[in-house]
């Protein structure tokens, strides 16, 4: 079964198509304000990831041609909420899986100094509880855009970007959704700043609509890239030797030794963005995207993990192929 690509949003800060993402750089560029891109109401009580990741997949739903409006929340009378979006497909075809190793961590974090402080829970607000489950990112993508497919959080370590990928193709393969929204996302705060050792790590997210071949054509949706041949090993030099072939280009882990696909063109999202974590594979699956954009050859491969890590996983992207009638599908 071969996936597309057919939708992509970003919330980077110094981003704003697919391609800046092997040119640009978060160093001086201002923050994302989520409250700009979709409109303060609803964000509140909502942590800086999931309002990250509420900005990069309404516009990946839309780029996709799934979603129709920019998904602002307004208050009908008599206090209901009321989201400005229709989407274009049964909500039961559309699934959701996002990827953040640190998500809530600071929720979390922020939950716990003030039972220690108090000794209890009398000043712990209600309104923290949803903030305090790891699925809660996912959860509220689905809420917002009235998403009722399949709906998981992936947090495993360095490969988890590109495990979400691959666990939406299993969906697709399997008939368990026809179209799958895949999030990456990570926050930059004290807590992560200060777990991870770093002063700027990644502030930002990155999402993918993945549909099938066979889905996309029906509904004549151009591809952006092909998605194909996933791999999980437990060395980098074991995952690059699986995966080495014909690379035109690859997307690197942070401190890959330079002989790892020597002589191929090399990208290293982090030295741009900082620390990606759990955003990563969906990163550079979207810089992939960028790559073919402005007339790069594939196939790229997008790699995740080191020999420091429990795994490194590793995913095959190709070039849309155009078709006679101008349409583009993915190279099988």
């Amino acid at each position: 079964m071969n996936a597309v690509v057919t939708g992509i949003g970003l919330a980077m800060p110094g981003a704003l198509i697919p391609s800046d993402l092997t040119t640009g750089t978060a160093v001086g560029a201002a923050p994302v304000d989520p409250a700009a891109r979709i409109g303060k109401k609803g964000l509140r009580h909502q942590d800086r990831a999931t309002q990250l990741a509420l900005c990069a997949a309404r516009d990946a739903l839309n780029s996709a041609g799934l979603m129709l409006g920019d998904a602002r929340m307004s208050t009908q009378r008599g206090g209901a909420p009321v989201v400005d979006a229709e989407l274009l497909v049964p909500a039961e075809s559309v699934a959701v899986v996002v990827s953040s190793n640190f998500g809530n961590l600071d929720s979390v974090c922020e939950v716990v100094a003030a039972i220690s402080a108090d000794h209890g829970t009398r000043l712990i607000s209600p309104v923290l509880a949803p903030r305090l489950s790891s699925n809660v990112t996912a959860s509220e993508l689905a809420i917002r855009f009235g998403l009722r497919g399949p709906n998981v959080m992936v947090c495993n370590g360095a490969t988890s970007g590109l495990d979400a990928v691959h666990w939406a193709t299993i969906w697709l393969s399997s008939g368990r959704a026809r179209h799958v929204l895949v999030v990456g996302v990570e926050p930059a705060n004290d807590v992560v700043r200060q777990l991870l050792g770093h002063d700027q790590p990644l502030d930002g997210a990155a999402a993918l609509l993945l549909e099938t071949t066979k889905a996309a054509a029906g509904r004549n949706a151009p591809a952006l890239a092909g998605v194909d041949g996933y791999l999980r090993t437990g060395g980098l030099a074991d995952c690059v030797s699986a995966l080495a072939g014909s690379a035109r280009a690859w997307f690197a882990p942070r401190n890959a030794p330079a002989s790892a696909l020597a002589g191929v063109l090399r990208h290293d999202l982090e030295d741009r963005w900082g620390p990606a974590s759990g955003a990563l594979g969906v990163l550079q699956c979207a810089a992939a995207v960028g790559h073919f954009a402005v007339g790069g050859d594939g196939p790229v491969y997008a790699v995740s993990g080191t020999d420091a890590d429990d795994a490194v996983a590793g995913l095959v992207l190709t070039a849309p192929v155009h078709t006679a009638a101008g349409d583009t599908v993915g190279r099988p």
